[in-house]
């Protein structure tokens, strides 16, 4: 055996005094002030109210750079109406000059005529080409001041200028078209969100 050093004790440990504090026996971290919360990990409120409102200000403005505007513009040049006998309908022819303006080519898509009268708003879309010869024999009238139709798929390259007719049916009496407040061609262009609209 080792050396023993005399006059040391082989008892038992001495006992703990009740005097000395129990130590708990889980984490002793204080979690009363969590640091997880919005208040420690995000900047005061008015700096993010201001950096918010910078960024709306910013996409207003581009919005309203890049809006989307029609790629064309023109003129309603005449207007011949005509009420079908035994119906309450009118009949317009609606003679109009259209310009492509942008710098692409336009194609036509479709073709409708707005009316705004005291009593509401009505729309119609064109009569196809093909009909034209026939209304032109029933209603001799509507052919004075008219031009050939601009069909669908009809393209216009940029800068061309066209003059063309489109024959429109409205759900009014003729004294009611012409109390009318407003008239409009609508040409539809494929792949453009907004329409030209050529009002009279």
């Amino acid at each position: 055996m080792p050396d023993e050093i005399p006059g040391a004790s082989t008892g038992p440990p001495p006992a703990p005094s009740a005097a000395a504090p129990l130590v708990p026996s889980g984490p002793t971290i204080n979690i009363a002030d969590e640091f997880g919360t919005a208040k420690r990990n995000l900047p005061p409120a008015k700096i993010v109210l201001i950096a918010i409102a910078g960024v709306l200000v910013v996409v207003a403005i581009a919005s309203f750079l890049k809006r989307a505007t029609p790629q064309g513009g023109g003129s309603l040049d005449n207007v011949v109406a005509i009420e079908i006998p035994g119906q309450a309908d009118t009949m317009v022819a609606l003679t109009f000059t259209l310009k492509n303006s942008g710098e692409k080519i336009l194609y036509v898509r479709s073709i409708e005529g707005k009316l705004k009268t005291p009593s509401g708003e009505f729309s119609g879309d064109a009569a196809s080409a093909i009909d034209f010869d026939r209304y032109f024999q029933a209603f001799p009238a509507l052919k004075a001041g008219a031009q050939p139709a601009l069909p669908p798929e009809t393209k216009l390259q940029p800068g061309e200028q066209v003059t063309r007719t489109a024959i429109v049916a409205f759900p009014v009496p003729l004294d009611a078209f012409n109390q009318r407040k407003a008239l409009s061609v609508v040409i539809q262009p494929y792949d453009q969100q907004v329409p030209i609209v050529l009002t009279k």
